[in-house]
């Protein structure tokens, strides 16, 4: 198969897109190839807010219907990939839309949230980030949204998570969990990447790592390119094996300065969490349309037909199987 022809053929699964949502957006999508995507909905929102955001997504499912639908299965995502679409998996970076309420977990389930993320950097009622001071573990209550979160079919992700919250998610669920968008500190010591220890950890309990290409995380930050990126990838899979892998790529499109200081404020408002970063995704993979790069540059780095279907996809759709 040539390099496109191999692309076209995959399914393409990225594990985090917090992109500025519009025609444009899934314009680039369709021209990448994306299968379907997990997107954020909600970081720092409350119930309601979330609620109007995922209103705006059904919105958007009627006014796109040509080019993205609403996934809340695998055959959901495989259907997409047979008529040309690209499927929408609604998810969190936070679980500040549950409030302190576990009852909101299967309402929003029910509303086509797959895929939610314990906390978004900071102290929540659930657990801790990683940016926070103390990490005090899961809470009581955090233990009864992962059940929870267990009972309806809902990934708990553990990307921004501390690391001792994110060991006692680990060990509670009696789910596989994920990192959806991380990098190795082995590479790059910071403190949102995960140690060899961490990675080997979640993988021994049946979880997952899909690989983001966060440039200030990456070694060699924005003068990364689409290769640095594949040799992140290849470091975790030599770690853990390539059946519990993916990639997850953070993209930001469309995005001004102000969304990046809602972000990094702690709830949306507070102390500022880390520097506001310049963000030049790696050369080859400047936006959501290039994915095609990322295959030719598996390619190049000599991966094997199966372990790209893999990486590329097919892996997510395992875990995504096994959990919703």
């Amino acid at each position: 198969m040539t390099n496109q022809n191999l692309h076209d053929d995959l399914i393409v699964f990225d594990g985090l897109i917090i992109s500025n949502w519009d025609e444009s957006v899934f314009q680039a999508m369709r021209a990448g190839g994306l299968t379907a995507a997990n997107c954020t909905c909600s970081v720092w929102e409350n119930f309601r807010d979330t609620m109007l955001a995922i209103g705006q997504w059904n919105r958007m499912f009627a006014d796109h219907a040509d080019l993205i639908t609403k996934a809340t299965t695998v055959e959901d995502i495989r259907r997409a990939k047979r008529d040309g679409k690209t499927g929408i998996v609604l998810g969190f970076q936070n679980t500040s839309a549950f409030e302190d309420r576990v009852e909101f977990v299967e309402i929003f389930k029910q509303q086509g949230v797959g895929i939610v993320q314990m906390t978004y950097n900071t102290q929540n009622f659930v657990g801790s980030g990683c940016y926070e001071g103390t990490d005090s573990g899961l809470s009581d209550f955090g233990h009864d949204i992962v059940a929870e979160m267990n009972r309806v079919g809902m990934l708990c992700d553990l990307s921004h998570v501390g690391p001792k919250t994110s060991e006692e998610v680990i060990r509670a669920s009696k789910k596989p969990v994920a990192y959806s968008h991380c990098l190795p500190s082995g590479l790059k010591a910071h403190p949102r990447n995960k140690s060899d220890d961490q990675l080997r950890f979640i993988a021994d309990h049946e979880g997952f790592v899909g690989v983001t290409m966060f440039p200030p995380f990456l070694k060699r930050g924005n003068d990364a390119s689409v290769d640095d990126y594949v040799e992140a990838i290849d470091y975790i899979v030599n770690l853990v094996g390539e059946d519990c892998v993916g990639f997850g790529t953070d993209f930001t499109m469309g995005y001004s300065e102000g969304f990046f200081e809602y972000l990094n404020r702690d709830k949306g408002i507070g102390r500022q969490l880390t520097e506001i970063w310049k963000v030049d995704f790696p050369d080859g993979l400047e936006s959501i349309a290039d994915f095609p790069n990322l295959t030719a540059a598996m390619e190049r780095a000599g991966w094997s037909e199966a372990k790209i279907r893999k990486i590329m996809g097919e892996n997510w759709l395992g875990l995504l199987d096994r959990v919703w």
